[in-house]
């Protein structure tokens, strides 16, 4: 197996303390946002062997299993991270595979460069992915429905978000969110600046259900996506709990540090909450415009001690082992690629020591049993 060297990003959003308190390192005073384990070529984890996705590209039947590789193709299919936000994440979407490949051809066919600010497609892959909190962990997740929206929304007592309670109300559910969401991102910024400097002010009044809103727009004074975050399910997370979000699904992530992992894939579409570059076009087609009810899900118990989160998705799968001092060693050998990360105690994988953000590469069909005491999560694929 490869001990794995990983990159953090250290993106505005993120936590200047909550990964450094994980890996037990002094914090550099700049924002350390995401913790990238696996071959995205953005950001290749690295071992003595060279980056991981060289690694996997010399070899992969090696290193993935002959199954992995026949239908996933050479290269891992998963990208895992430890996610810490100490602010809010921009309101996003995923596009699902065939939206991914045939935006990503079009940008490359325009010449336009992968870092452009204004590109889209980063690669020719979908992104659903799944969120676990490490500690408390809050955020926003699909929509709600119209006439709950419109409660919420007209209960802040703003003139001028009348016309978008009356939306809501007036048309079937699709058309409703659809026409809201595009109303609110296509209106004059100079206006909506107004209006929601005026929620603003009243979700500061009101507190409870309202107080998420109020916060973004003291992070995003002015933004649109304040009102259009009222459009979503507000989500809270206890540690061990998890959210599956899948393609078209709008979600934000407010606060706290969780184990996300995710297909490969690096293809973003901001719907606001952002400075950065919004493709409302783009965003509109990709978007699935259906409420509901965000499932929490909790992981399910195996006699061997594993613990799985269960996804309908097989580029990746995600458990963990919350281990005692004493227990048997838990034989976690497959025939996919895994990637094993510790997040508690000093448990050993095979003969190396993890201590907490320390994460392991294991080839496929490589003989691997935890030991000792500690927390596990361990990334692989469905084949």
């Amino acid at each position: 197996m490869d001990r794995l060297v990983n990159t953090v990003r250290p993106y505005a959003w993120g936590s200047p303390t909550a990964i450094p308190e994980l890996l037990g390192v002094a914090p550099t005073g700049e924002p350390q946002a995401e913790m990238w384990m696996g071959a995205h070529p953005g950001a290749p984890s690295r071992t003595e062997r060279g980056p991981l996705n060289e690694v996997v590209a010399a070899d992969p039947v090696r290193e993935l299993g002959k199954p992995a590789v026949e239908k996933f193709g050479p290269r891992l299919p998963f990208l895992l991270k430890v996610l810490a936000a100490g602010a809010p994440l921009s309101l996003q979407v995923h596009p699902d595979l065939d939206q991914a490949r045939a935006g990503f051809a079009a940008e490359e066919a325009a010449g336009i460069p992968v870092d452009a600010p204004h590109r889209t497609y980063k690669d020719a892959n979908h992104k659903p992915e799944l969120i676990c909190a490490l500690t408390p962990f809050e955020g926003l997740c699909g929509f709600r429905a119209p006439t709950a929206a419109a409660d919420l929304i007209a209960a802040l007592g703003v003139d001028s978000l009348k016309p978008y309670v009356d939306l809501l109300h007036a048309h079937p559910e699709e058309a409703a969110l659809r026409e809201v969401l595009t109303a609110l991102l296509t209106a004059d910024r100079e206006e909506m600046a107004h209006t929601v400097a005026e929620a603003a002010a009243a979700a500061d009044r009101l507190g409870g259900d309202h107080a998420p809103f109020a916060d973004l727009a003291h992070h995003f004074p002015g933004d649109p996506g304040v009102i259009a975050a009222m459009l979503l399910n507000h989500v809270r997370l206890q540690p061990g709990e998890a959210l599956y979000l899948g393609a078209g699904v709008p979600h934000a992530y407010f606060d706290g540090m969780g184990v996300e992992i995710m297909a490969n894939s690096d293809n973003v579409l901001r719907c606001g909450l952002t400075p950065k570059h919004v493709d409302v076009a783009e965003l509109l087609r990709v978007v699935r415009f259906e409420s509901n009810d965000p499932a929490v899900l909790r992981p399910e118990a195996s006699p061997s001690g594993e613990e799985v989160y269960d996804t309908p998705i097989d580029e990746f799968r995600l458990s963990r082992f919350v281990r005692a001092e004493g227990a048997a060693p838990s034989d976690v050998t497959a025939p996919t690629p895994q990637i094993l990360l510790s997040v508690a105690g000093r448990p050993k994988a095979g003969e190396v020591t993890l201590a907490p953000g320390e994460s392991v590469f294991v080839p496929a069909g490589e003989k691997t049993e935890l030991s000792g005491a500690g927390t596990v999560f361990r990334a692989t694929v469905v084949a």
